[in-house]
């Protein structure tokens, strides 16, 4: 076990929020929700896996919540992703929009499924008062030792939310008021050297480094947004420079506290190299688990690859 200044990990590699959804299947199969290539992987063989963001109530964001397609609607489904995912480029444009069932629900559905695991729950919030009420029911709901931390999703590109004018007030009010260790998630695109110095000036076990960038794309044949949100979250091997030099750049200023760093890792290499960059540990997300539609017949590979890098990373000491 690792312990991340009081985070307690199985091993340095975590996943990130969204891609493997509330860390189970509604059925028996990940279909919807969760990456199809997660039903080839053990998932409590990482570190932690990191619940999709969760709010204090279900919001259909720019997606959709229903759970149930007949055939016959599978072209509406599709449709719907479109909208909300697009492979670009050199990784992925997502306008989700925090699409979540809600926390109360994440509690009766799937937490009880997934006590095997470690867990990390992403919350967000509109406000500092939303962002406490949701401390208090994860206080209420889970006991010391069945979460690993929570995390603070204050840089997400496809709310309303002006997350620099709360997030002071956020962290000096939800950070003391959690029974369990807090992870605040920064992204380039706000004032993330300010946003690390008040996370840790008011106790955050951890920073998650980078979320997505904002990023926009055009069809070429009309050129309209390819997003229904029109901007998206930018995610995948385009972004890894990035949160390497932001990673890097957080440690020149003296940050001290854990660093959980993501951007298109792919290999064990991009984890080494975040390790040199002065990360603690790495999360996998969009450049392993989202897939173009045409290979997902290879998903048991795809899987056979990311079982190997977990392997590789529990037996790597960054640095």
């Amino acid at each position: 076990m690792i312990d991340l200044n009081g985070i307690k990990l199985r091993n340095r590699l975590v996943t990130s929020a969204s891609l493997l959804g509330y860390g189970a299947p509604k059925g028996r199969l990940a279909i919807l929700g969760l990456s199809p290539i997660a039903n080839f992987v053990d998932l409590r063989r990482f570190g932690a896996v990191t619940v999709r963001t969760v709010t204090t109530q279900p919001r259909e964001g720019h997606f959709t919540l229903r759970e149930h397609w007949s055939l016959r609607e599978l072209p509406e489904l599709v449709r719907l992703y479109r909208g909300a995912l697009q492979e670009v480029d050199a990784g992925w444009l997502n306008a989700f929009g925090w699409s979540n069932i809600g926390v109360d629900r994440y509690f009766d559905e799937y937490f009880p499924r997934t006590m095997e695991q470690q867990r990390i729950l992403s919350l967000g919030g509109f406000s500092a008062d939303e962002f406490v009420a949701l401390v208090e029911t994860v206080n209420a709901k889970a006991r010391p030792g069945e979460l690993a931390a929570v995390e603070f999703n204050v840089s997400c590109h496809n709310v309303d939310v002006d997350f620099s004018a709360i997030i002071e007030e956020v962290l000096r009010r939800a950070v003391p008021a959690s029974k369990f260790p807090v992870i605040l998630k920064i992204s380039p695109d706000f004032d993330y050297r300010e946003h690390a110095r008040l996370a840790e000036s008011h106790g955050v076990a951890a920073i998650a480094a980078i979320n997505t960038v904002k990023g926009l794309r055009l069809d070429p044949a009309t050129g309209r947004p390819l997003l229904k949100n029109r901007y998206g979250g930018l995610s995948g091997r385009a972004i890894k420079p990035i949160a390497l030099r932001v990673v890097h750049e957080l440690r020149e200023m003296g940050i001290r506290v854990p660093i959980i760093a993501g951007g298109g890792v792919r290999t064990f290499n991009d984890v080494r190299e975040f390790g040199w960059a002065g990360a603690d540990a790495v999360s996998l997300g969009s450049e392993a688990w989202l897939k173009p539609l045409w290979s997902m017949p290879l998903a048991p590979l795809h899987a056979l690859h990311i079982r190997r890098l977990i392997g590789q990373v529990a037996a790597w000491s960054p640095r």
